[in-house]
């Protein structure tokens, strides 16, 4: 693995007002070090990660989104001279170690989480104890973030930054980032955050609770579903946690995909579902995700992809109702209870019956409660298909298609693979980059 440095874009804030310089910055500079040895410091490095995850094309949420949504049939290319995601689109041998969205999706994460590291390395040197909880808490979010997007996506990588860095199973890569959660969330517990936190931090992130979402996210696909019930359990449903954009640093899904009829959209109003599992048309979240019609401007997708300064969840309300109904059916082989398939419905029925005006984000079913068997097969079935409906464009849906054991990889299948090609830049300057790509 490339040795990925401190980048000049994350410091910006304290060093000047340029625009972000794709380079990396000497750790041993003057530069850097008046960064990790100030708090204003440190907050301009933290208030950096979230440019260097979410920004544009080179971000990891529109790389993670178009590749998950490619494999799985949810997207379609609209143009074919955007080769690589084409190339995603056809899947199987078709997705090279020369992938540019797959090398961006790698980059981008291993960045944030090498910049997180530095960052929880150096918080000791924040001496208020509320500005240093909170710049932990943040950190350890977006280390989540990365290390979770990856495990997702491939089945190894490193888990920190260094010249050869050692790959470890994708498992590994999400207890490490739970246990960073953890100790984050046992700290803002006791230290509250301070007014200079709050105050000089990028607006929109709901720390105390998005710690708890992201365990329960992490854990489930990690598959401690104990833990992944139990954090899902905490967190405010009625709260808000997103990323925040402007004209300046834009909403990605809406620039590079939905404001245009050139890139991808949703292949339709099934969202790619296979017969059986396809929504019902009484359901009241297709329209919020899928336009009828497409414009000359604006193709299918919309949901929180409608303007340049529109707000992306960090989570939804629905993700932890569905995280909290799908553990407690997987946890029943693992000493739950057989009754768990009956309280697992009734988490499933919340988001069945939920309604847009009773839901913070305005994603609500509307629908009648689950009147299937009481059976855990079909209960995870319904679970899946409402993953991919009420979590739609959130790019889980390859990792979901594994965890259900859907079909694939393969031409017709609901997945074309299972996981992706480590990047020929890792395999170029790593020798630890294991010897066969993963199918």
């Amino acid at each position: 693995m490339k040795k990925y440095k401190l980048m000049a874009c994350l410091v910006v804030i304290l060093l000047s007002q340029n625009a972000c310089r794709e380079e990396y910055l000497n750790p041993s500079s003057a530069s850097e070090q008046q960064v990790i040895n100030s708090p204003d410091g440190l907050i301009a490095m933290a208030n950096g990660l979230q440019s260097r995850y979410t920004a544009g094309r080179l971000g990891a949420i529109y790389n993670a989104v178009a590749t998950g949504g490619l494999t799985t049939r949810e997207f379609r290319v609209l143009n074919a001279g955007n080769v690589d995601e084409v190339a995603l689109e056809s899947g199987l041998a078709n997705v090279t170690n020369a992938n540019s969205v797959v090398r961006q999706l790698w980059t981008s994460c291993l960045i944030t989480n090498a910049n997180s590291d530095i960052i929880l390395a150096n918080a000791d040197k924040i001496t208020e104890a509320g500005t240093k909880s909170g710049v932990v808490a943040y950190a350890a979010i977006f280390k989540a973030l990365s290390l979770g997007t990856l495990a997702q996506f491939f089945e190894q990588a490193p888990i920190k930054a260094g010249e050869n860095a050692p790959f470890v199973p994708r498992v590994q890569l999400l207890k490490e980032s739970v246990t960073q959660l953890e100790a984050a969330a046992t700290l803002v517990a006791s230290n509250p955050l301070s007014v200079k936190f709050t105050t000089s931090i990028v607006t929109g992130i709901d720390i105390p609770n998005t710690l708890q979402a992201l365990i329960a996210r992490n854990s489930l696909f990690a598959g401690d579903y104990a833990k992944a019930a139990a954090a899902a359990a905490k967190v405010d449903l009625t709260k808000k946690s997103f990323f925040s954009f402007d004209d300046n640093t834009r909403n990605p899904i809406y620039e590079t995909a939905f404001s245009n009829r050139n890139v991808i959209e949703p292949v339709s109003a099934t969202l790619g579902l296979p017969a059986g599992l396809t929504p019902d048309p009484a359901d009241k979240r297709i329209p919020f995700y899928v336009r009828p019609t497409a414009s000359a401007t604006l193709n299918l997708g919309t949901g929180f992809a409608t303007a340049n300064n529109a707000p992306l969840p960090v989570y939804l309300p629905g993700e932890m109702l569905l995280i909290r109904a799908e553990a407690l059916i997987r946890g029943i082989s693992s000493g739950g209870a057989p009754t768990d398939v009956n309280a697992a419905i009734t988490e499933l029925n919340k988001v069945l019956t939920k309604t847009a005006a009773t839901d913070v984000w305005g994603v609500g079913a509307g629908l009648p409660a689950y009147a299937g068997p009481a059976v855990a097969a079909d209960v995870l079935n319904e679970i899946y298909k409402n993953r991919a409906i009420e979590l739609a464009y959130s790019g889980f849906r390859l990792e979901d298609g594994r965890r259900f054991g859907r079909s694939g990889p393969s031409v017709t299948g609901e997945r074309n693979r299972n996981f992706m090609p480590y990047p020929r830049t890792e395999r170029d300057n790593n020798t630890n980059t294991p010897a066969k790509d993963p199918d």
